[in-house]
């Protein structure tokens, strides 16, 4: 999707999960664009479970949990949150994004 399709993508690595993010935000960065041609923006590394989880991972847990519990359980989760900061769904590690579009499309038709 493109941002003139009022939808926007953001990616914030994690390194909890098997150290799968060893690198720098540099490395990453030059991977996701380079590799997966990643058009969207990534943000600096974070924590999403523990004490030091980022607020953004505490607020989207609290809304929309998961199974076990809100714990997120591999990176790739995803979050779909409406232009107002409600988060609408949560989806696994292994959930394509192309079975998300469906929620997307209904989204920005109500938006």
């Amino acid at each position: 999707m493109h941002r003139d399709c009022r939808f926007e993508v953001l990616a914030f690595p994690c390194n909890q999960f098997a150290s799968q993010e060893p690198g720098t935000i540099e490395e990453i960065k030059e991977t996701a664009c380079t590799v997966f041609k990643a058009e969207f923006p990534i943000f600096d590394k974070i924590e999403v479970n523990g004490n030091n989880a980022a607020t953004l991972y505490k607020f989207l847990k609290s809304k929309k949990g998961g199974f076990p519990g809100s714990r997120i359980k591999w990176n790739f989760t995803k979050f779909l949150v409406d232009k107002d900061g409600n988060v609408i769904d949560r989806y696994s590690p292994t959930t394509s994004p192309l079975k998300i579009e469906k929620d997307i499309q209904k989204l920005l038709a109500t938006s």
